[in-house]
């Protein structure tokens, strides 16, 4: 059996979270990566009207009785957040994590054994109105049709410098540094750019008249992955890459990439080996 698990963008699903728990109990993998958006649509909307959470309603609570069921064989668990995701309810994956129910790896490294795994929340500008984890992405370039990381809201203080100034390629040399990357995974929301892991829905549509480009994602990504070669990336964000392309896992020179969104209601569980990740596959549950 493959040893690692990956889904991302579950969007607050209990069923798909439900089936995700259940593999994890019956195939007892050694790791499971979540890659962001993980929170349900409406998150946002309920921190602003002062509703109820979903991390300590459902998450932390559906967590444990895994942990409880599993005991020793729990699995380590990798995750991060998305652009969907109040920046609000980081703490409270941060307070989980602390407790020792998954790793919490946003702009931190991490270890599995021989394997270093690093992980990065931010996608480049969008057009949604929540800004918590946008930052530009090579430069303060703006793409037709979206909003700026200055503008929108966001749910935590944010110092102008960082929404003015931060670049995911900063990020990036940031959080890896000189580091070798030969055993290293990726757990990044956004997908490299021009490739069939960043192909948007956005055929023949305009703003004020100009193209919108159907590939949005990151310029940075793309060239961190040509130019230092991780073993593995694993993304999420653009959930109708894989139909659209017909791919959801390429290679970028020695580097495995792999997409695990998905735009239908099924769970999409990727499995895989550290050791031969290009053997990964991709089930619809």
């Amino acid at each position: 059996m493959p040893t690692c698990f990956f889904a991302t963008d579950l969007h607050g699903h209990p069923d798909r979270y439900d089936k995700l728990l259940a593999s994890i109990i019956r195939h007892r993998p050694s790791a499971v990566f979540l890659g962001g958006d993980l929170l349900p649509r409406s998150a946002f909307l309920a921190i602003q009207s002062g509703q109820t959470d979903f991390v300590h309603e459902y998450l932390v609570p559906t967590f444990l009785r895994a942990r409880d069921a599993l005991g020793a064989h729990y699995p380590d668990i990798f995750l991060i957040l998305g652009n969907d995701d109040p920046r609000r309810c980081e703490k409270d994956f941060v307070e989980a994590a602390g407790d020792g129910l998954w790793h919490y790896v946003h702009a931190q490294k991490s270890l599995l054994g021989d394997f270093a795994i690093y992980g990065l929340a931010y996608v480049p500008p969008t057009p949604f109105v929540l800004k918590d984890w946008e930052h530009y992405d090579v430069s303060r370039y703006v793409p037709a049709g979206c909003v700026s990381p200055e503008e929108g809201s966001r749910t935590v203080p944010t110092e102008e410098s960082e929404t003015k100034w931060a670049t995911i390629h900063k990020d990036l040399a940031s959080l890896v540094g000189e580091d070798p990357l030969d055993h290293a995974v990726l757990l990044l929301h956004t997908p490299p750019c021009d490739t069939p892991l960043d192909r948007a829905a956005l055929d023949g549509k305009t703003y004020e008249h100009v193209p919108l480009d159907v590939h949005v994602g990151s310029i940075a990504v793309k060239r961190f992955i040509e130019e230092r070669q991780p073993l593995l990336t694993l993304h999420g964000h653009v959930h109708e890459s894989a139909r659209l392309s017909g791919e959801w896992k390429i290679r970028i020179g020695r580097t495995v990439c792999i997409n695990g969104a998905h735009d239908g209601p099924e769970l999409a569980l990727v499995r895989f080996d550290l050791e031969s990740p290009e053997s990964a596959t991709r089930d619809l549950l």
